[in-house]
């Protein structure tokens, strides 16, 4: 008997180290907040535009100072399985009713139409 409650001891003692709450854990939704600002809708939007224009391609901001009425934040935030997986910010910067300045966090700027592309030349294959 006193065999059978030592290897029960030393067998539950075992499997304490095994804790089920690392390994186990419950699922937990993607979380998008804010914004979403595509590359293709960032490349749209320029200098000179009127503020109805950028909201027709962006959409309303969500957020917008009353203290700094000339600014516009456009902000995503995405979070999966408990971690930031995206973060990403747009301030546009108007002068009375025009665009004056775009400033990007997180995203690619675009490339302005002036500057060549990049080109990738791929060596020949026979």
């Amino acid at each position: 008997m006193r065999s059978l409650i030592l290897a029960l001891s030393v067998v539950l003692t075992g499997c304490s180290a095994l804790n089920p709450a690392e390994w186990i854990s419950p699922y937990q939704l993607d979380i998008p907040q804010g914004n979403t600002v595509s590359e293709e809708s960032l490349a749209r939007i320029k200098p000179g535009m009127t503020r109805s224009q950028v909201r027709f391609v962006l959409g309303t901001p969500l957020l917008n100072d009353p203290f700094h009425a000339d600014r516009w934040d456009y902000a995503f935030r995405l979070v999966r399985d408990g971690k930031l997986a995206e973060n990403t910010r747009l301030t546009l910067y108007f002068n009375g009713d025009t665009l004056a300045r775009t400033e990007t966090y997180g995203l690619a700027k675009p490339q302005a139409a002036s500057e060549p592309a990049a080109v990738v030349v791929a060596p020949a294959t026979q």
